[in-house]
């Protein structure tokens, strides 16, 4: 996702897209972002990925489905370059990527078996009206699938004070863009008021506790908060200077190297039926 103005719609992305943005996304596989999905889909089925990224649980999809075919939409054509490369390298005939538009989609109504986004509504200015974009372009009875962080709901080990500064203004920052960190809680509502009916909740954690994955989480945001669109937004905004943003990352820094360190982000999930 990017900044991008589409009627009524301004949206900014408050990650951006950094080389550390791109590695956490690029960790993403429909294995441990999509599982709650994966049963439902099979062979044959057509599949609409909105915000795809860097395209890594698409390709997962195109492999699910084959031969029925998988379409990725991003709104940076950078990404959408990158995407292409992977299903490219990939040998999925079945799988492409483009640009788009999730308040605007350019395709028929009743066009696909499964619409999906994962980590986009949170990001967004009128959650509302992409799920009523996303229920159009799906076949009756066909699934709407939505999957969504929630900040708040985050917990972590050792309770570090740049690690509460860190969500206090990652807070501060999404909502200056009118975007909902908090969106996970909130999928039921949004779905129910986008005109859903058929709703299936659950949810799923991402756990970092092992050497290994604290390591990786604690470079990709101690990066991320001093070099990616977060750092910049939460500088023009006024909300943050470079020595907090650099107290900041040395915290993340000092949590990934606690051997007993422990972060928990829980992520909301709905199937929905159109």
């Amino acid at each position: 996702m990017s900044e991008q103005s589409s009627g009524s719609h301004q949206d900014v992305y408050t990650h951006g897209h950094s080389e550390s943005v791109l590695r956490s996304h690029t960790s993403r596989t429909a294995e441990n972002s999509a599982a709650y999905l994966v049963p439902h889909l099979r062979h044959g089925l057509r599949v609409l990925d909105v915000g795809a990224g860097p395209g890594t649980i698409t390709t997962d999809f195109a492999r699910l489905v084959a031969p029925g075919e998988v379409l990725g939409l991003d709104r940076s054509p950078e990404v959408v370059a990158s995407a292409t490369a992977l299903a490219a390298g990939a040998h999925l005939q079945n799988l492409t990527f483009d640009t788009g538009d999730i308040y605007n989609l350019d395709f028929p109504a009743d066009t696909f078996d499964v619409v999906h986004a994962h980590q986009v509504l949170q990001h967004l200015t009128d959650p509302v009206n992409a799920l009523q974009e996303m229920r159009r372009v799906a076949k009756p009875g066909g699934i709407v699938a939505v999957r969504d962080a929630d900040f708040h709901g985050m917990f972590w080990y050792p309770e570090l004070p740049e690690l509460d500064e860190w969500m206090a203004l990652y807070q501060q920052v999404a909502r200056h863009n009118q975007a909902e960190p908090d969106a996970g809680r909130r999928l039921v509502h949004w779905a129910r008021a986008a005109g859903f009916t058929d709703i299936t909740p659950s949810s799923a954690n991402w756990l970092y506790a092992t050497a290994e994955q604290r390591a990786w989480l604690s470079g990709v945001w101690a990066e991320r908060t001093v070099g990616s669109a977060f750092a910049e937004q939460a500088v023009a905004y006024g909300l943050a200077d470079t020595a907090e943003l650099e107290r900041i990352s040395a915290g993340w820094r000092s949590w990934g190297a606690s051997e007993d360190g422990w972060f928990s982000m829980p992520n909301a999930e709905i199937i929905t039926r159109a």
